[in-house]
């Protein structure tokens, strides 16, 4: 689809303007308004792709006409209306190509005694500086931008706000700016003329059919490529590694190629492990086992897009070269391409990383002169880039499904049901893509004992996985042979000096050798600590559960009584893998009907809001206090709420905690 706008207003009324004021960073102070507000405004909001500029253009031309009517803009002042639709076009070019959000695009009319027209462009990457290289050149379709010269020669004043999470670039013009240099008098004609219609190939120009795009084609290309070609490069790869996904890659390649450097491509996709990719004319190729999947088809009017992807589906690329990334021809399909596309060249291209194919791009130009050697060139090295991306989110894809499928492994498939208590859990890994640090575990041992754990293992990732690997078996193991509270802790903190290190060190050295990255010299095995809070309960015939629990170096579970009071359960004890021989010992506590038993991980406790942390000042038993008369599952909710609203961002640590309340 194209950029379409969400919203659109154009009213009559005050608004508050952005605040222009607040430190602009660059270039000139922020515009002197003359009234309390604008006289007319427009909104809107357009994702990040190369027809943002162009719907940007049509929808404050559409303004201009409209405040034009109702006699907010007197007919002389079409110089403001000339200059404005130059400037946005270059503000939403600069956004989408160089920060690849979505755009939120404001403009309005402001003064009395003087019009002046205020545009405000927005994007949500604010690490990324408005860039003017001093080598940007026009390109050979009005959609993409000129550099932020022109906006400079044409706004009495223009500056950069940048604010949390976005950056704003605004501009001031009152038709007194400055003139622009000649030599792009041309290209501002093509911005100013009326859109092409939508079925006119991507290379026409305003005024429609090949006439105004090829006729200087090979000029402009052998002009982009010797000032632009290095920016290309450098801005497609910064871009491209951006992606973890490999069709948010082939999607990110077409918008990339078109219509810079064609007027339409495509990428096919294949199995690695296969390398298969059927062939030109092969009926059983499209769509047949092990053959490539088309993911993305671009071409500079959307609807020619359907149309070519239904001939590109019938003829997948095949490589006739082994190995080789280099073009190859391939069959060009006129017919889904309408008059207008009759004749043209096309060339694939395989695109091979570590030494294995993972697709295809072909990319094609309309028009007799076919595809000159220096875009031919230039597209050989994007597609090296669009490898190395397809390649790094197949990876971590891989990656991902290994973490998940180990994380599912190293939990409990289900919580066991105790008679006479509720449970309820939250569990939240900070790093959804990997292993967590944190574990728990409810299960019955036996002899009517139901044991629990939650505990926190030093680090995250592989080497935290394999401690918890072991850890969590030997729990349930030890606590179904009979090993009370204090002895389970014992072995466990033993184990975890021998069997645990030296099996955590492996895997920290597979890991550092699959990344083709040597152990640093002198890192040895390390030890792995973990924080444990462990228990046993054992329900009462009165209706009151009995619970023998020790904590080794984990945050102390807090016990809350029916009116409120909240109180310790166990006392710090050393943490499990530290020291040799540590002897441990527990408490046992009663829980009456309506006691709640909370147990947390420091994800929970060492939650930070600037430099404090949620439990400074006893904040946990503050909050645990104010459960009072809430069942288990509310609790659990409730504790998780406020621990979220405390922090405000994103969490950077794993956050587990458990609720036993005894019914």
């Amino acid at each position: 689809m194209g950029a379409i706008p969400t919203q659109r207003e154009t009213v009559s009324r005050v608004r508050e303007a952005p605040a222009h004021d607040a430190a602009p960073t660059q270039h000139d102070a922020a515009p002197a308004h003359d009234t309390g507000g604008p006289r007319a405004q427009g909104r809107a909001t357009l994702p990040g792709s190369p027809l943002a500029p162009g719907s940007a253009r049509a929808l404050v031309r559409a303004s201009f006409d409209e405040w034009t009517e109702c006699g907010l803009l007197r007919p002389e002042q079409r110089r403001v209306a000339e200059d404005a639709l130059v400037v946005v076009s270059e503000l939403v070019t600069n956004a989408v190509v160089h920060a690849g959000t979505d755009v939120e695009v404001d403009w309005w009319l402001e003064g009395r005694e003087e019009t002046a027209f205020v545009v405000d462009v927005t994007d949500h990457h604010p690490s990324r500086a408005p860039r003017d290289h001093p080598g940007e050149t026009p390109y050979e379709t009005p959609e993409f931008g000129r550099g932020l010269r022109l906006v400079a020669s044409l706004a009495e004043s223009w500056g950069v706000t940048y604010r949390t999470g976005a950056k704003s670039v605004w501009a001031r013009l009152t038709g007194r700016g400055g003139t622009l240099p000649d030599e792009r008098q041309l290209k501002v004609a093509e911005i100013l003329a009326p859109e092409p219609p939508q079925h006119a190939p991507a290379h026409a120009g305003a005024g429609g059919a090949e006439r105004g795009g090829c006729a200087h084609r090979p000029e402009r290309d052998r002009d982009w490529i010797n000032r632009g070609a290095l920016s290309f490069l450098a801005e497609a790869s910064d871009l491209l590694a951006g992606q973890l996904d490999e069709n948010l890659v082939a999607a990110l390649t077409g918008q990339l190629i078109v219509p810079r450097l064609a007027d339409w491509c495509a990428v096919w996709l294949e199995d690695e492990a296969t390398g298969r990719g059927g062939g030109w004319g092969d009926p059983g190729a499209a769509g047949g086992a092990g053959g490539p999947r088309l993911a993305r088809v671009w071409h500079g009017s959307e609807n020619r897009i359907e149309e070519l992807r239904h001939a590109l589906e019938k003829d997948p690329p095949c490589a006739r070269s082994g190995l080789r990334s280099g073009p190859e021809p391939y069959p060009w399909p006129g017919a889904a391409l309408g008059p207008q596309g009759t004749h043209g060249s096309a060339l694939a291209y395989r695109l091979i990383a570590g030494g294995r194919p993972l697709g295809t791009l072909v990319i094609g130009r309309s028009g007799p002169d076919g595809i000159p050697d220096e875009i031919t060139g230039l597209v050989e090295d994007f597609g090296r880039r669009v490898a190395l991306a397809i390649g790094a989110a197949r990876q971590y894809a891989r990656q991902a499904t290994i973490s998940a499928v180990l994380q599912r492994g190293l939990l409990p498939g289900a919580v066991a049901e105790i008679p006479g208590v509720r449970s309820a859990l939250v569990y939240e890994p900070c790093d959804k893509g990997g292993p967590s640090g944190d574990f728990y575990d409810l299960f019955p041992a036996g002899d009517g004992r139901w044991c629990f754990a939650v505990g926190d293992v030093q680090g995250k990732g592989p080497e935290a996985a394999v401690v918890i690997g072991l850890a969590r078996p030997w729990l349930r193991l030890l606590a179904r042979e009979g090993y009370r509270v204090a002895d389970v802790l014992d072995r466990l903190n033993q184990l975890l000096l021998d069997d645990a290190t030296e099996a955590a060190d492996a895997a920290a050295r597979a890991l550092v050798a699959a990344g083709g990255r040597a152990l640093p010299p002198g890192d040895g095995p390390q030890t792995r600590f973990l924080s444990l809070l462990y228990g046993e309960l054992t329900p009462l015939g009165d209706g009151g559960v009995r619970c023998t629990l020790a904590s080794a170096g984990h945050p102390l579970p807090l016990l809350l009584g029916p009116d409120g009071e909240v109180s310790t359960a166990a006392r710090p004890q050393t943490l499990l893998g530290v020291v040799e021989d540590e002897t441990y010992t527990s408490e046992t506590i009663e829980l009456a009907p309506g006691d709640s038993l909370l147990c947390v991980t420091d994800g929970v406790t060492e939650r930070r809001s600037g430099s404090r942390q949620f439990d400074d000042g006893d904040g946990l038993a503050r909050a645990l206090a104010g459960c009072a008369g809430l069942n288990a599952d509310l609790i659990a909710e409730r504790i998780r709420r406020l621990v979220h609203e405390f922090g405000g961002g994103q969490p950077e640590d794993d956050l587990a905690l458990l609720v036993l309340q005894a019914e």
